[in-house]
């Protein structure tokens, strides 16, 4: 890797510290440059403007994740298995998506929307074969997966506050949450 790449590899790890905690009005471009160890003429040469910057950070951590975490829509229980290990093990990447929720008319993730239709294409696929019920639509059942498996994250208010235990003890709690979308996807 050369020095150019090593700059940007820096520059894009130290603005994921910074996006993860202020978001991206509270950023700043200084902090990131004194982070990165470089100049902040740099992060202005390689990503534009913040917003560019963030919307990498944010891609990239998102590649990760697809391909950290097969989506399995025949065993949707252990995908939000995987999923609420994940969250527990990456926590700045969840308050960057947290930022990006309530800032995201700022950044328009193409990308992420195409994986979340092809997602939805697969659970009603899952469905149309019978292996999912049908009562709730794709777009339910995902979304109430995705919220169940990271009830626990730092940044959500319920989890952590209404079962305060459900962190000390992992296992059972990644169990409770494939056997709650276990019993989600029979219906």
């Amino acid at each position: 890797m050369g020095n150019a790449e090593e700059t940007r590899e820096r520059i894009l790890e130290a603005a994921m510290e910074e996006f993860s905690s202020y978001g991206i009005a509270g950023a700043r471009v200084d902090r990131i440059a004194k982070n990165a160890g470089c100049n902040k003429n740099m992060i202005y040469i390689y990503f534009e403007n913040k917003e560019a910057l963030f919307a990498t950070v944010l891609r990239n951590n998102l590649t990760r994740v697809y391909e950290e975490i097969t989506f399995t829509p025949d065993d949707l229980p252990g995908y939000a298995a995987k999923v609420f290990d994940f969250a527990m093990t990456h926590p700045d990447l969840y308050r960057l998506m947290a930022w990006y929720g309530l800032e995201q008319k700022a950044i328009n993730l193409t990308e992420r929307t195409a994986v979340q239709q092809k997602k939805i294409k697969e659970v009603m696929d899952a469905q149309s074969a019978g292996l999912v019920g049908t009562t709730f639509t794709p777009g339910f059942l995902l979304t109430a997966i995705m919220a169940l498996a990271t009830a626990w994250t730092a940044i959500n208010p319920f989890g952590p506050s209404y079962e305060p235990n459900a962190l000390k003890l992992p296992n059972e709690t990644r169990n409770a949450i494939a056997k709650a979308v276990s019993l989600i996807i029979k219906e």
